[in-house]
């Protein structure tokens, strides 16, 4: 499907929530600033593919945000990822997801994990990615922390329009002071066989 393209309008009500900026960017100078880079990705009259697009403004994305563990609680808005140049995997998706939202296309923020972690201290450690929908295909799913497209190695717990929508577990633990708690993740690739009897 060509891009600019237009939702059909059966899809449009369920579809403005995933498409309005986040509401601190809505009035925020720093909406030109995140629209000024968009533009340096995509400019009006280039005739491109939405798919590909998508994928260019990932690698985009990729290229210009380094990763950094970010152990601060929240999100940082994506005209801060942008100065700064270097974000968690949360705030690079938030990023991606506003700029594909300057765009015109409908995105949601997804929190899981990623069996294709590059870094083995994060092992076991939440990832973010983001989704867009596209007329036809659905939702599809775009990694720019990786650089790459979501596929069978990445693993949804929680999706929402907003990344504040899916807070990390919290909790408190009561006991003997000497008391000690240990969580951890592991993730396994299963092999699977044919059904028996085939």
């Amino acid at each position: 499907m060509a891009y600019p393209f237009r939702y059909a309008p059966n899809d449009r009500p369920l579809l403005d929530a995933y498409r309005d900026a986040a509401p601190a960017q809505a009035a925020a100078p720093s909406v030109c600033s995140l629209a000024r880079w968009v533009a340096t990705v995509w400019q009006p009259g280039e005739a491109i593919e939405s798919y590909a697009l998508l994928k260019r403004l990932n690698r985009s994305v990729h290229q210009l945000v380094t990763y950094r563990q970010r152990d601060e609680p929240g999100v940082q808005s994506a005209a801060d990822t942008l100065s700064l140049g270097c974000g968690s995997c949360r705030d690079i998706a938030f990023l991606f997801m506003e700029a594909a939202r300057v765009l015109g296309f409908a995105a949601r923020f997804v929190s899981g994990y990623s069996f294709t972690s590059q870094r083995p201290e994060e092992s076991g450690s939440t990832h973010a990615w983001a989704e867009v929908f596209l007329p036809g295909a659905g939702w599809k799913g775009f990694d720019p922390t990786l650089g790459a497209l979501v596929g069978d190695t990445h693993i949804p717990v929680a999706v929402a329009r907003r990344p504040e929508a899916i807070p990390p577990i919290a909790g408190s633990f009561r006991g003997a002071p000497l008391g000690a708690m240990e969580v951890g993740v592991w993730v396994t690739e299963l092999q699977v066989g044919p059904a028996p009897g085939l």
